[in-house]
């Protein structure tokens, strides 16, 4: 914890009012902090609370930039002039001198990269040749298919050498029923029955 956490915290507890300054940003959000110097916690001031200055650059309303490394810490506040972007230009320098280092590094990194690329590339070819063959092949039997089916209706469409004719069985004038109980008594209804199925 840093000193001047300690001493708000401290302020806090026995109940001692901590005043902050206010000020507005350019684009007109309010921001508070103890004071607007290096190394002074910073907020953005909302309804209800405070929240953490995020990471950036932020130009004041009066004119001055306020540098924000640490989330909610105040890294620099300096006047705009010709010179930040003097610092900045010496930032890009050295960035340069870096990106040289880096290119280096990675034009191994970019080689085999390459031979994955060409790698793929070819992979990616063979697939589509594969493609391409089965999709001949399919083409290939659908046409079997065609041909298949042109003949399976021209023999269906072909009338039958001979027509089916329908030929009844001659012998239909009797029909032969099964007696039960032969040797029973009859009755006068099983003689009636009798007679009537004659």
């Amino acid at each position: 914890m840093k000193s001047s956490e300690m001493i708000n915290n401290i302020k806090t507890l026995l109940n001692i009012e901590v005043k902050l300054e206010d000020m507005k940003l350019e684009n007109g959000t309010v921001v508070m902090a103890d004071s607007f110097e290096k190394g002074k916690e910073i907020f953005i001031k909302t309804d209800d609370e405070k929240v953490a200055m995020p990471v950036g650059e932020y130009l004041l309303e009066d004119g001055r930039l306020v540098v924000v490394e640490e989330e909610g810490m105040i890294a620099d506040v300096r006047e705009v002039s010709d010179e930040v972007p003097a610092k900045e230009d010496a930032k890009e320098e050295t960035s340069d001198l870096k990106d040289e280092e880096s290119y280096k590094e990675e034009d191994g990194e970019m080689a085999k990269e390459d031979d994955m690329m060409r790698d793929m590339m070819g992979r990616i070819q063979n697939l589509e040749d594969a493609i391409a063959d089965l999709k001949a092949d399919k083409v290939d039997a659908s046409e079997d298919d065609v041909e298949l089916k042109e003949n399976i209706k021209q023999e269906l469409s072909a009338p039958a050498s001979e027509p089916i004719k329908h030929s009844p069985e001659t012998n239909s004038g009797t029909v032969n029923q099964k007696v039960f109980a032969k040797s029973k008594v009859r009755t006068t209804l099983d003689r009636v029955i009798n007679k009537l199925n004659k």
